[in-house]
């Protein structure tokens, strides 16, 4: 148990951060489900639509710290592949 009031504090900052962290490691993950959803339906437009509002999330993911922008770009590369291959 933390006993400064220093160790205390940044307790409480962790307990924030890993909240923050969590709900958008959530968000994430539903913005990549709702874009191979919509791939493996083959809605071309809707895949189309759900990957560009999931480039941004991506990008705020790597900005933020919490994915590695290889992991990033790789999961962007992905989708777009695979969207395109619809078409």
């Amino acid at each position: 148990m933390a006993s400064s009031p220093q160790a205390k504090k940044r307790a409480r900052q962790a307990i924030k951060r890993r909240t923050r962290n969590v709900a958008k490691r959530s968000e994430f993950r539903t913005v990549l489900k709702t874009a191979t959803y919509a791939i493996d339906a083959g809605e071309k437009e809707t895949a189309a639509s759900a990957l560009k509002s999931a480039i941004p999330i991506i990008d705020a993911m790597v900005s933020k710290g919490l994915i590695h922008k290889n992991k990033a770009a790789r999961h962007k590369s992905r989708l777009s592949a695979r969207v395109k291959a619809l078409g």
